[in-house]
């Protein structure tokens, strides 16, 4: 029987693995060794006794009684806090998704790969934050990282079989967002409220107000680069509101391979799952005469400067890539806090990636999990004194 975690359950992508997994069997084809979560602690003890896990942890450490009691009688050991989350993640598995959100996913997914495992990963901020660390550290033990963002699937689902060094450029798409029609003068009047809609689907508040700024773009921007090694030459962001191509990869002789499916995360999910075979999953085929037509636009970077200071956090490289995360991070609890506008965002990250380019050592990529953090920091406490001088 095959061993599985995850980690992040109780968010959408958790919640899309969930489906997946009970479909698929649950607790008659995996053996579940962890699951963790944040506070919904209801939830997750429900996921826990539906899959029979071996632990369930909460980030939270406040929630640990309430999860305990959510167990009781189960047999399912209850833990909390980042360090139960990075001891579950230890714990062997043969396949973990990190689905965890922001930076905290960083070190149970190092967990991951320092004993060797599989790690499916929806958490682009470890390879943003940490990308040659995460991809030596990949090396050295023989583990495996699967992409699960979509668009980080659709990539490696294209190059299957395919050099690299063929390759002109990828693509990435993106939706817009909630703002892609908004007019300039109107976006720095965007509230909380309206950047958390977004008219293609229905995800969690901090991804989709990303997708409004086109920040979580730019951290694929960047994953892609580390991912696949391209430089930022070869990376390309199409506007497509549709979200039906996912990236493209365009070869030196003019073609181009298309990633196509409906916006809906089980299939990158899924494919990660029975890697490297194919099976069946409830995702329903694209109706392309229902479609009728599919657009793309050039990003305008005066709607999204979030791409430029993603190729600039590329060509910086060093410790670039963890400021950027951290600097973004902070900016997007103070718009939802209401300490910033929606527009002051970008310039709060530009101001930390500014402030850190004058540190000794930025130039050198983080050698280890400390050296993260030390920058996590940094970035964190530059972005949220920018909107204090404000």
């Amino acid at each position: 029987m095959r061993s599985i975690s995850v980690l992040g359950a109780t968010g959408s992508v958790g919640e899309s693995a969930f489906d997946l997994l009970m479909r698929a069997g649950g607790p008659e084809r995996f053996r579940t060794i962890a699951l963790t979560g944040g506070g919904n602690v209801a939830r997750l003890a429900q996921m826990a006794r539906a899959l029979r896990a071996g632990i369930a942890v909460t980030a939270w450490p406040e929630c640990l009684p309430a999860l305990r009691a959510a167990l009781a009688g189960s047999g399912i050991e209850a833990a909390a806090g980042a360090d139960a989350v990075a001891e579950a993640a230890a714990c062997p598995a043969d396949w973990t998704l990190s689905a965890i959100v922001g930076a905290a996913g960083l070190p149970p997914g190092l967990e991951v790969l320092k004993r060797g495992g599989t790690l499916a990963l929806a958490n682009k901020e470890t390879l943003v934050a940490a990308g040659p660390l995460v991809m030596a550290r990949a090396r050295e033990t023989g583990a495996r990282i699967l992409p699960v963002d979509s668009e980080h699937s659709a990539i490696f689902q294209a190059l299957q079989g395919e050099d690299l060094d063929s390759v002109e450029h990828v693509t990435i798409t993106a939706s817009g967002g909630a703002f892609r029609d908004w007019p300039l003068e109107r976006l720095a009047q965007a509230t909380v409220a309206e950047a958390s809609r977004h008219p293609n689907w229905d995800m969690g508040q901090r991804i989709t107000i990303d997708s409004a700024s086109m920040f979580n773009k730019a951290l694929e921007v960047i994953e892609a680069h580390e991912f696949f090694g391209l430089g930022i030459d070869r990376l390309r962001v199409l506007v497509h509101p549709q979200s039906i191509i996912h990236a493209m990869v365009t070869h030196r002789d003019g073609g181009s391979i298309a990633h196509l499916g409906a916006p809906d995360m089980r299939h990158a999910i899924g494919y990660a799952l029975n890697w490297p075979a194919r099976a069946a999953l409830p995702v329903p085929a694209l109706d392309l005469a229902a479609l009728g037509s599919l657009t793309f636009a050039e990003p305008d970077e005066a709607r999204w400067p979030a791409l430029r200071l993603a190729r600039e956090a590329i060509t910086a490289g060093g410790a670039a890539g963890a400021v950027l995360n951290a600097a973004k991070e902070q900016a997007l609890d103070d718009f939802i806090a209401g300490r910033i506008r929606f527009t002051d965002m970008a310039p709060a990250v530009e101001h930390a990636l500014e402030q850190a380019a004058r540190e000794p050592g930025f130039a050198r990529s983080p050698r280890d999990l400390g050296e993260v953090l030390h920058w996590d920091g940094f970035a964190r406490r530059a972005a949220a004194q920018w909107q204090g001088a404000a």
